[in-house]
Formats: structure tokens, sequence, C-alpha cells
């Protein structure tokens, strides 16, 4: 009994270990600004960390996020991310942003942000914005028209989008809850896959024709 008990108790705080790391972790120093001087770096949450007595203030600036993103591509939009990457001093802070661009009618294709929540504001423009629900919850869609000074949230790990349903641009800027967020485009993951993922597989587990899902193949193929 006592076996058990111990068993059911570790497994408890094994789940509840996951959950408590289920986002970026918390700094344990007040600065750690990314740097690729491996001999003198410390490795810390996916980025070496230079001598915190060295840091300066371009480690923590970035210029030109009031610069349009080019447009002109299939989707008739531009993402133009501010993480670790532009940031260095964002290490292990859990935080970054986006702009994003949309061309009349452009749109953010459906896609996830496997380590964030998001939240986002227009700043010009109509967005048509909403995410899906998990399969728990029935794969519920929930969207809303954003307009000027409004602000929706993307939960972490949810499918979402974004809509310019205006006849000009439009311009959003959005906050992320880590340093590096990652994003899974969903159609460029399942029909631009390299090498391809079996074109008899997605056509049944999209209830496609196989011809259909091999078309769409090549067109994601030609725009990667």
């Amino acid at each position: 009994m006592k076996g058990a008990q111990f068993l059911l108790g570790f497994a408890f705080l094994a789940l509840a270990s996951v959950l408590a790391y289920a986002s970026d972790p918390s700094p344990l120093q007040d600065i750690c600004v990314a740097t690729d001087d491996l001999k003198n770096g410390v490795f810390v949450n996916g980025k070496f960390c230079k001598d915190p007595k060295k840091a300066k203030a371009k480690d923590f600036f970035y210029k030109g996020l009031n610069k349009p993103g080019n447009t002109a591509n299939p989707v008739g939009s531009n993402v133009t991310t501010v993480n670790v990457e532009q940031i260095p001093g964002l290490n292990t802070l859990g935080i970054s942003a986006v702009r994003i661009d949309y061309a009349p009618y452009g749109q953010n294709p459906p896609h996830i942000h496997p380590r964030a929540t998001e939240i986002l504001t227009v700043l010009e423009g109509t967005l048509y914005v909403g995410f899906v629900t998990s399969n728990q919850l029935n794969n519920t869609l929930i969207a809303k028209v954003l307009k000027k000074g409004d602000v929706f949230v993307f939960p972490v790990g949810l499918i979402h989008f974004q809509f310019n349903i205006g006849k000009t641009n439009a311009v959003a800027i959005a906050a992320l809850s880590s340093q590096n967020p990652g994003v899974i485009t969903i159609a460029n993951s399942v029909f631009g896959a390299k090498p391809p993922i079996s074109p008899d597989f997605l056509g049944r587990a999209f209830q496609l024709d196989v011809n259909v899902v091999k078309s769409l193949q090549a067109k994601f193929w030609s725009n990667n």
C-alpha cells in the first residue's frame, strides 16, 4: 500500500514539474546577455551569457520596428521578429515581440507558437483574428474583428491567425511570452515538409484526393 502511495505521489510531482516549466524559466540573475564567445561565456537557457559587467545599452536595443515589412508574397503579410536573436539582452527574460504588416486582404496564415502566449495590438487597419481550441474543447473557433487600438490574446500552443479584411494596409504589434517563441505555420509544415510526407497518408488524414495533396505539396515546395 505504501509503495502504491509513493508511486502515486511521485507521478503527481512529476506532472507538477512538467506544468511548472510550461514556459520560459525565471532568470536567476539581473541580466544574461547572449554571446557567441564560447570561451568566456556561460551556457544558460539556450544561449551563452557574457560577463554582465560588460553589458552595454546596445545589448538591449533594436532599431527599425517603425519600418513596414515587405508584403509582396503569396499570403500578403510580413512578420518582423524581435527576439533573442535580435536583442541579446532578452536572453532568460521570457519575452519577445513582432511587428506584422498586412497588405489589403493579406493574412498571417494559421500557425502556432509552441513556446509562447501572444498578445496582439492593432495599430492600423481592421483585422479578423481568431484561435481554435484543442480537441478536448471540440475545436471551437474563437474569433473577433479588431480595429485600431484593440487587443486580442492567443493562448500558447493553439492554432491562430489574422486576416486583414480592410481595403488598406494594416499593422499590428504583438508581444510573446518567450525569448524564442518559435512558429509552426500549419500548411507549410504539412504540405511543405522536406522530404515530403506521403501523399497517400495526407490524403486519408485530410480526406482529400491524393492528386489534390500532390498539387498542394508542389505549391508549397515552390514557395519555400
